[in-house]
Parts: C-alpha cells; structure tokens; sequence
C-alpha cells in the first residue's frame, strides 16, 4: 500500500473534526521555533488521548515525557476545573517551552512540569502520596519502559488506564533480538506488560503520517 495514504486519511480525520484549537497549534509552533525534535504525538492521537481522558472520568493524570507539552494540553483540556495533570520532563528547555504553551492555554492552574530524570521523580511523588492516579501516559526515553510501567503500577489503583506509546517501533518488536535500545526497550515493556498479574493489556498497531508504530493500552483490576 502506498504509505502517501496514511497521510491522506491523517488529513481527512484532522478536517472532519474542523479546525485545530488555537492552543494546540500554538504549541507545535513554539516547540518547532525553539528547535524541540519533532516526536510529539498526531493530532489524532492526542484526540485519542483526550477522548481516553474522558472515558475514565480522569481527574488525576500523570504524564512520563513533556516534550513541548502538545500531548498534555489535549489531555488537560478534558479535566475537570478542579482536575490535575503532572508531567515529567528530563530536559529543562522542553520544560520552559512547555509551561508556556500550557499557560497560553489557560491550564497552569492544573498542569504542574517537573524537571528531572523520571525514574528519580516518580520515586519522588511516590513518596509524595500524590497518587493514585485515574490515567497514565508513559511517552518517553524507551529504555526504561519497563521501569516506567513498575513505578507507575505502585501509583495505580483499581480502574486505573497505563496508555504508553511508541511499543511496536515500525514492527521491529517483532523481529527477534537487536542492538537498538529504544526497540529492546518497547520489547521489555511489552513482555512485563503481557505478563503482569492484575492488569489486562492490549496493544493496537497503528499508521498514520508519523509511520507504524503502535500505544499499549493497560487497565488494572
């Protein structure tokens, strides 16, 4: 199939939905000016993660990867007033640009970024008490996937939905051992993931203009 294809439809779904809300935009274009890698989410995966949001009655949200905060604002737009989303980044100027985007979207009283190595962080708000949270988003350095999806399990109750993209790496999870980090990472997670007594997962493939990749999908009992 000619993968011009998956664009045509990106397309066609970011139309049929009307015009892009004016904070997301505004995003993507602060990230691009200050030189953010382009990895955020799809505008339909974002609307994906927002309908998710929602179908949980999420109020408390935690998010491993800021990037330029595009993603957690799709996310935030669905919380309640007295909701709250805590984003993790690693990187200090991804954390600036994304506290202003989110600001600019009117989100700061719900949205708090902090900046450090994630692994040390979620130890840190474990510590906190600041769970249990309704949803996670796990959308970061792949190595530690795995890592990630034990930590935030220890923050989780009943109910609780782990999204966690970017685990099928263009199918090469699929294409037995190799030497590519991020891809050993995503086979870590997804073998904890399909092993993991007390939550039922799935992971759907996904195409679109960004390739073929795919987001697990986790509910703990």
């Amino acid at each position: 199939m000619d993968g011009g294809i998956y664009a045509t439809v990106d397309a066609y779904i970011d139309d049929l939905f009307g015009p892009p809300d004016p904070a997301l935009a505004a995003a993507l274009e602060r990230a691009e000016a200050a030189g953010l890698p382009p990895i955020n989410v799809s505008s339909g995966h974002g609307r994906l993660l927002q309908v998710l949001v929602l179908a949980c009655g999420a109020t408390n949200i935690l998010e491993i990867g800021t990037l330029g905060g595009y993603s957690t604002i799709w996310m935030a737009q669905a919380l309640p007033p007295d909701g709250r989303l805590l984003t993790l980044e690693y990187e200090p100027k991804h954390a600036d640009v994304a506290r202003r985007s989110i600001a600019d979207a009117g989100l700061a009283d719900r949205v708090e970024v902090r900046v450090g190595r994630a692994l040390d962080t979620l130890a840190d708000i474990e510590r906190e008490g600041a769970g249990p949270f309704d949803m996670v988003f796990i959308d970061a350095d792949k190595p530690p996937y795995a890592e990630y999806f034990d930590a935030v399990l220890r923050m989780s109750a009943p109910g609780t939905l782990i999204v966690a993209d970017n685990v099928v790496r263009d199918g090469r999870v699929a294409q037995g051992t190799t030497d590519d980090a991020a891809v050993t990472g995503a086979q870590r997670f997804n073998a904890a993931l399909a092993a993991r007594v007390g939550v039922t997962g799935a992971i759907v493939q996904q195409v679109g203009a960004k390739g073929h990749d795919g987001m697990a999908l986790a509910v703990v009992r």
